[in-house]
């Protein structure tokens, strides 16, 4: 995946975001922190409109974030009528929320996952369980800031929508 172009979030004047790039957070500081994370808010949309945001675990690697759930779950549904998503980190010091589209992770991608977890949360995730699906999450757009110094570290990462991987 190539790296994402860096720009000023979309934020209200009144928030006091620059215009300049002078204080943007590199995109590897997002990285380490969604690598490092054990875990991430996942906010999908019910069929009615309504948001839906749950907890899971999931492991960054490749570019991408990678969770799964079971096919029955609220979430799932979610997904499959509309692959939509935001996932971001806990923490409200050190943000970073990624957008984009949820794809199905094929079953041969997933023995690679499996390590990745094990290593990550010390058990034998249930990747491989028939009633569960695996996702990848490439982001589209994600924004990241410290609290400390918002808003002077308030950064908007943009992926071309025509990259291929």
């Amino acid at each position: 995946m190539t790296e994402p172009r860096s720009t000023r979030p979309r934020i209200p004047e009144t928030y006091g975001v620059s215009s300049r790039s002078e204080g943007m957070l590199e995109w590897e500081w997002a990285v380490q922190r969604l690598e490092k994370a054990r875990n991430y808010w996942l906010c999908t949309t019910r069929e009615d409109g309504r948001p839906h945001a749950m907890p899971v675990w999931a492991v960054w690697t490749k570019g991408a974030a990678y969770f799964s759930t079971g096919r029955t779950t609220l979430k799932a549904r979610n997904l499959a009528r509309d692959p939509r998503l935001s996932l971001h980190l806990e923490s409200g010091d050190q943000v970073v929320i990624l957008e984009g589209i949820a794809e199905e992770v094929a079953e041969a991608e997933v023995e690679d996952l499996l390590e990745r977890y094990r290593a990550k949360y010390g058990i034998d995730p249930p990747l491989t369980d028939p009633g569960t699906v695996t996702y990848r999450l490439r982001p589209r757009m994600a924004l990241g800031w410290r609290e400390k110094d918002f808003p002077e570290s308030a950064t908007r990462w943009v992926w071309d929508p025509d990259q291929s991987s």
